[in-house]
């Protein structure tokens, strides 16, 4: 421990200017055994500085470092755990408790002892020894390294008083007198002796010399003190003559102070007067705006809204206590009243006349549109509207009742207007969509019709609400032309594949896409615009989270004012725009609701298109405001395009379910299986680029699996052709299309659909092709029955009935002419069997020919194997077979 005391000291605290007292080693408590040690330490300037030191090792080991230091006077208490008992244990409170454990109760004891020592020494503010043994604190513990640190070293450092420079040099000078000084220190001491005496009677002498010095210094003290009481009663009386001065003084400064707060008072007073006047007086040119302002002209808004703006800095002034009590402050406030109350009601009467003047020169312009698919622009009547925003916002934030009022009425008359504008549009469309027809070329034209016309047909379309009625007869006349000249209107698979590409009215379907697109391009800008104009009209923009006063009506979905005591449940501004745009476009969901169930009865297919589209739509809305009206309608009525959508699909798969095949006719390729590929031709025209494609995969999955099932079920049912046939030629056209139009999704069926036109192709050609030549297929099976027997193959000739001559007479029956025969009436056979739409004759025949290739080899290999060194041959060879079947081909 005395070589680490030193090292410490030397490294650490020397440099610092610090000697180290006591050590320990401690480790914290409870915690892994990390040593470390405290040290006690004293600065060796002045004053004093103590500290308790913590140093630890550092992480290398191979010096030690200063981690944390404390002063003495931040020590509150010492606790030592036990003070009977050895424990190394012990506590030292700062600005929080740090718990220790001493390498042994010695270093504990130690330590302590010294903190209590310096405690004593150096601060006023006692610490509190706690658990500590009394003998601790009284005197040393006996150790002699902690006695040593503890006490010695201290008080030797406080007894020793170094001699100063003059003291030296006096000493110095002295002994150079007396050289003898230290070779004969008695000699020295006596001679210092005899020269004390002199001086001590010298200084006696000097001070009896003096007394006469000291009479003559007593009587000058005599004089002095004559002059002192000479002066003091000339003091008391200038004392007497000042003390009438200060009376009349104290006079005049009592009066100057009254004079002073009079003056503070006057200029608070003007100052309150001039605040009163600045702050609560409105200008005769705003009172006259206020009261005969005119609304009309932009000079006379410019001048209303100014004076509206003045007057609302009048009424919110903060008045200082005591104003609200000044007759003159209540004849203002009450002026102020009457003002706005007037101007409220003279702004809430000329706006309702601006919403029936703007909506009657609306309704004027209304009919040149009722012939177009267009709906009217309103932004005339918003930029008439907007010059009126900022005293829209003075109205709401003084009169919220008339601000309220003139917004239901401002809705009220626009659902009106749109209602009727939404109404005579979607009329249009309608007729649009369903009045076309073919004229004599076969191209589509519109259908002539008036105006009332119009309005007549569509009536039998939807009732009041919109909605499409029961009745189906006006929308048959409408959606079909005539009965030689129309598709049907409900379209299918089984439709599609039945019908050329010119019977598809693809131009109908396209055109019936421009329209349901140009629509929803009227509708889009016409929804954003006014939800825009209501925003900044009505100041509804501003604070989103918090109305003042408002609550939701649920009878008509406006705003009403309610009591204070029912302001709980106050709804945002951004939910009172999306109110007003529900009731004053409440038209349009049921508007395209039912112009998407007429598309959709129309032509099934059209909620392809419709899919599309709506999908767009959706996602531009919701990237302009996700929570607008036009994002939250359009998206309801997606789910209604996507719900039409998946009941076609069902409706596909339905009708496949239910095919009927003629048991009289070949099958040849299925028409839902033609109708799937111009099913998928169209859905990837119009799903190019779509957000919603995962929709078509998903319905592309449903489609293909149902395709699958119905041909084999159509396969397992035939009677007229093979179930091979249908299964190879259907599967073959299914791989084509799938490998043709490049369908990510589908690419495990095509695999599939490729499997299973191979693996039917084969069990075809085999069963087809059976045994061409039977009795000798018959002949090589029961030779190989022998061998399977167990008797050797080159010994089976010897066995009666499987003999040379037995083979050459079964051979004998396949003459060359009756094989070619064979062929040709196996080609006939299979030539009725398939369709020419697939064209799969030529690959069937081909496959047929290695087949019998392959039979043909195996029987040369028995008779090889067999019969060796018989010479006995087939009747044709290899070469005329590849002829016979070349020249089949070729002659059909």
């Amino acid at each position: 421990m005395t070589a680490i005391k030193h090292a410490l000291q030397r490294d650490i605290f020397t440099p610092n200017d610090e000697r180290l007292l006591s050590i320990v080693n401690v480790c914290k408590a409870g915690k892994k055994k990390k040593n470390c040690f405290l040290c006690a330490t004293v600065t060796t300037e002045r004053p004093v500085q103590v500290k308790v030191v913590k140093v630890k090792k550092s992480d290398k080991g191979d010096f030690y470092k200063r981690q944390m230091a404390w002063e003495l006077r931040d020590l509150t208490e010492v606790d030592a755990k036990d003070a009977n008992k050895e424990n190394p244990e012990f506590d030292l409170h700062f600005e929080k408790v740090y718990r220790w454990v001493a390498s042994s109760t010695a270093e504990k004891n130690s330590f302590i002892s010294c903190i209590w020592k310096l405690n004593q020494r150096y601060l006023r503010k006692k610490v509190e020894f706690v658990n500590v043994s009394p003998q601790l604190l009284e005197e040393s513990v006996p150790s002699g390294e902690s006695q040593s640190v503890a006490g010695g070293d201290e008080d030797a450092l406080d007894d020793y008083q170094e001699l100063n420079t003059r003291e030296e040099q006096d000493i110095e000078s002295m002994m150079e007198v007396c050289e003898y000084a230290i070779s004969n220190a008695e000699a020295f001491a006596e001679k210092l002796s005899r020269e004390l005496h002199v001086l001590d009677g010298a200084n006696i002498q000097s001070i009896m010399a003096s007394e006469k010095q000291v009479n003559i210094l007593m009587q000058l003290l005599d004089q002095a003190l004559a002059e002192v009481d000479n002066i003091e009663g000339k003091l008391l009386s200038y004392e007497e003559m000042l003390q009438s001065v200060k009376e009349q003084m104290d006079q005049i400064s009592q009066s100057n102070r009254l004079i002073q707060i009079s003056n503070t008072n006057n200029g608070k007073l003007l100052d309150e007067i001039q605040f009163l006047v600045n702050y609560m007086d409105l200008s005769k040119g705003h009172i006259k705006a206020l009261q005969e302002g005119d609304l009309s002209s932009p000079k006379g808004i410019e001048a209303c809204i100014n004076a509206s703006e003045a007057l609302s800095q009048c009424m919110n002034v903060a008045l200082k206590p005591g104003h609200d009590k000044l007759m003159a402050v209540k004849q203002q406030q009450h002026l102020f009243s009457e003002l706005r109350d007037t101007f409220a009601r003279r702004l809430t009467n000329h706006l309702n006349n601006v919403f029936v003047h703007q909506g009657h020169d609306q309704s004027s312009t209304l009919s040149q549109h009722t012939a177009e698919l267009t709906l009217p622009k309103h932004s005339p009547l918003h930029r008439d509207l907007l010059r009126y925003a900022k005293l829209m916002e003075w109205l709401k934030n003084t009169q919220r009742e008339k601000y309220e009022g003139l917004s239901r009425t401002y809705v009220d008359y626009m659902t009106r207007l749109y209602e009727r504008e939404i109404k005579d549009f979607f009329e249009v469309a309608k007729i649009k969509m369903a009045g076309t027809s073919k004229d004599g070329k076969g191209k589509f034209a519109t259908l002539p019709r008036k105006e009332s016309a119009l309005k007549q047909e569509t009536e039998s379309l939807h009732g009041s609400s919109g909605k499409l009625t029961g009745s189906t007869s006006s929308l048959n006349k409408l959606a079909v032309s005539s009965s030689n000249s129309r598709r049907s209107q409900s379209s299918s698979l089984l439709d599609m594949g039945n019908m050329s590409a010119s019977d598809l009215d693809v131009a109908d379907r396209t055109r019936f896409d421009k329209i349901f697109e140009q629509v929803l391009s009227e509708l889009e800008p016409l929804c954003l615009a006014e939800q825009d104009f209501i925003s900044k009209f009505f100041k509804l923009q501003q604070n989103p989270t918090l109305a003042q006063a408002e609550n939701v009506d649920d009878s008509d979905g406006m705003v009403h004012s309610r009591p204070p005591s029912e302001h709980r449940h106050s709804i945002s501004e951004k939910d009172m725009v999306r109110m007003m745009m529900n009731k004053i476009f409440q038209s349009i969901e049921t508007e395209l609701n039912s112009l998407i169930a007429l598309g959709d009865k129309i032509d099934s297919f059209n909620s392809l298109y419709m899919l599309v589209k709506m999908s767009h739509h959706v996602w531009t809305a919701e990237n302009v405001d996700p929570a607008s009206y036009l994002s939250t309608t359009l998206g309801n009525v997606l789910v209604t395009v996507k719900r039409n959508f998946d009941k076609c699909i069902s409706g596909q798969i339905r009708q496949m379910e239910e095919v009927k095949i003629s048991k009289k006719s070949k099958v040849g390729i299925l028409p839902f299986v033609t109708g799937f590929e111009e099913f998928a031709k169209l859905a990837e025209a119009i799903f190019r680029n779509a957000e919603r494609r995962g929709d078509l995969d998903k319905a592309y999955i449903k489609l293909i699996r149902a395709v699958f099932n119905n041909v084999e079920k159509v396969a397992n049912e035939s009677q007229k052709t093979p179930r091979d046939v249908v299964m190879m030629e259907n599967f073959h056209h299914i791989f084509s299309t799938l490998s043709s139009l490049k369908i990510s999704c589908l690419e495990a069926e095509r695999k599939e659909a490729k499997h299973k036109y191979t693996e039917h192709l084969q069990s075809y050609v085999i069963n087809s092709l059976g045994q061409p030549l039977e009795k000798l297929n018959h002949f090589f099976e029961g030779v190989e029955a022998r061998v399977a027997q167990g008797v050797r193959e080159e010994e089976v000739s010897y066995q009666l009935a499987f003999n040379k001559q037995e083979l050459r007479k079964v051979i004998k029956e396949y003459p060359g002419k009756e094989v070619k025969k064979g062929l040709d009436n196996l080609y006939k056979k299979v030539d009725k069997h398939l369709c020419e739409e697939e064209n799969l004759l030529q690959v069937v025949w081909h496959s047929m020919q290695d087949e019998f290739i392959r039979q043909y080899k195996h029987f040369e290999g028995l008779i090889n194997r067999c019969y060796p060194g018989s010479g006995i041959t087939m009747e044709f060879t290899i070469q005329d077979m590849l002829e016979y079947f070349s020249s089949i081909a070729q002659s059909h």
